[in-house]
């Protein structure tokens, strides 16, 4: 089984020049955008099109935009805006996990030099760790995580 590095990063609570800097640090050569919607005016450098011409031109990085990794707007409504138990939030995302066969549609080689985004400052309650976890455990641990 072959080891795969992958890094989890979110936007929010840094700086542009920060969040670029630990990036290209950390030799990540392909961010995959976890969130559900990545358009958002409050996502200030980090809306799509403005975070891939970025992260290209100041880190050599792909940007790839993969929202089956992310929860649906009933899980993340009823967790954020009716300010929901952590817990029911991450039992309910990893059961969606469960439901789509992630482990099955990827694969540990398509993470290899990758990072996961998301806005979350910390990965503690955010679900970009949980996708971390859950892949692992279906993987045999052959994801090395970092989260930077």
């Amino acid at each position: 089984m072959n080891i795969v590095d992958l890094a989890t990063i979110g936007f929010t609570k840094t700086t542009a020049a920060a969040f670029f800097d630990r990036l290209k640090n950390a030799g990540v050569k392909k961010v995959i955008d976890v969130r559900l919607h990545n358009t958002s005016q409050l996502a200030g450098f980090a809306k799509a099109d403005d975070l891939a011409y970025f992260l290209k031109e100041i880190c050599g990085a792909q940007y790839v935009h993969q929202p089956l990794l992310a929860p649906t707007d009933d899980i993340l409504k009823a967790f954020k805006r009716d300010r929901g138990d952590w817990t029911i939030y991450e039992n309910s995302f990893m059961r969606l996990m469960e439901q789509r066969k992630i482990e099955d549609r990827f694969k540990p080689e398509m993470f290899q030099g990758g990072c996961l985004l998301c806005s979350e400052d910390k990965p503690h309650h955010c679900h970009r760790r949980l996708v971390c976890e859950y892949l692992n455990s279906k993987w045999d641990g052959s994801l090395k995580v970092r989260h930077l």
